[in-house]
């Protein structure tokens, strides 16, 4: 094959992994279908706005890992191995960069071999545009499993975001994941190094990280993963973090006629929510509501749950309140918070026409607000 057409392999390949932070879908569901008019190319959302493209790919599909829910791992017959060098994918890039100026690179890898050397050919990569070609664009490495502190750092050094997938939240789900990796070693040690060497007020402050949770894989609740969820990023300063709906390979699709991936995926959406409203609207994790089992729930969004379970809150002034206030009434997000606010800094708010809400948005906020 040439590399083109192990190009279209590992990009397609890359599916798997959703950690691509420079942007997503506000649709989790949209995560799946982001290919554009070339199959490693992925329409993104910028966090300064607007949208770009970027090239996702996988550097080696090869993998000695076990991961049960990963379609790549080891002894897969159905997969099309193929790998490709760092030069090659450096050479691949900057000419699709000159024809279509993208927004970066994000690269990871199959464990081929051990995690070092898997990583290493991340790392050449880097170092080939960085140091060769001079590009000085974002670059996103993924972190491999079971890496060496000095792999991290040189990935760190290179890199404008690096990622490590968690998976699951816990050692005890993680054995039920894979026998070939250590939770603690593999996954806890390098998540560590990260947060203390990355970010604000390291030697690297400009690179951010992710991780990635794996939902329905294990018998995890939606509790467990939310307590991990607010541990990362109160301890671990965390940037941003992604849910993938369990896909199990092909074999084993005929057992899903009992609705499970469909509630997999309702949960993954679920997740996203309370993510949003950590990073964006101030709640705290532990502030997140769940049934007697440990999961979300999904007939109504996490935060109009936790409105109907919080009357003594409402209702709230929208003359009066502070933005942290506004952004615990349902249909009210950021935008509309701070919209609320120029508003009202001009005049006063005497009637929902002079809130700067859709209709939609509007039906939503109206048994929770008052004007004095």
């Amino acid at each position: 094959m040439d590399a083109i057409d192990r190009l279209k392999i590992l990009s397609t390949d890359s599916q798997y992994d959703l950690s691509c932070s420079c942007g997503t879908s506000k649709n989790p569901r949209e995560h799946r279908r982001r290919r554009q008019d070339g199959s490693w190319l992925y329409p993104v959302s910028l966090p300064s706005g607007g949208k770009g493209i970027i090239l996702k790919t996988l550097a080696s599909n090869v993998c000695t890992s076990d991961c049960a829910y990963c379609p790549l791992r080891n002894g897969t017959d159905s997969v099309r191995r193929c790998s490709l060098s760092p030069d090659e994918i450096a050479d691949l890039f900057l000419e699709q960069n000159r024809r279509t100026p993208l927004i970066g690179l994000f690269l990871s890898s199959g464990i081929a071999g051990t995690a070092d050397r898997a990583m290493q050919n991340l790392i050449d990569t880097a170092s080939i545009l960085r140091k060769k070609h001079r590009y000085r664009g974002y670059l996103h490495l993924k972190i491999i499993p079971g890496a060496s502190e000095a792999a991290i750092e040189e990935a760190l050094r290179l890199s404008s975001h690096v990622s490590l997938n968690i998976e699951v939240p816990g050692e005890k789900y993680f054995r039920n994941v894979s026998r070939y990796k250590r939770f603690d070693e593999d996954i806890i040690r390098p998540i560590r190094y990260i947060a203390e060497h990355s970010g604000k007020q390291t030697e690297h402050p400009r690179v951010k990280w992710s991780s990635q949770f794996i939902v329905g894989a294990t018998s995890e609740t939606d509790a467990e993963i939310v307590r991990y969820m607010g541990a990362m990023y109160d301890r671990l300063h965390l940037n941003r973090l992604f849910f993938s709906a369990y896909q199990p390979p092909p074999e084993n699709r005929f057992q899903l006629d009992d609705g499970s991936q469909n509630r997999r995926a309702d949960r993954e959406h679920r997740l996203y929510q309370t993510d949003w409203l950590v990073r964006k609207y101030g709640f705290k994790a532990d502030e997140l509501l769940f049934d007697r089992n440990g999961f979300l729930d999904l007939a109504r969004d996490p935060k109009q749950v936790w409105a109907d379970a919080h009357p003594e809150f409402f209702p709230v002034c929208l003359n009066t309140a502070d933005k942290n206030t506004l952004l615990r009434v349902p249909g009210i997000g950021p935008t509309a918070a701070a919209a609320i606010l120029r508003c009202r800094s001009i005049r006063r708010l005497g009637c929902w026409t002079d809130v700067p809400l859709s209709g939609a948005l509007a039906a939503r906020a109206y048994r929770y607000c008052v004007f004095s």
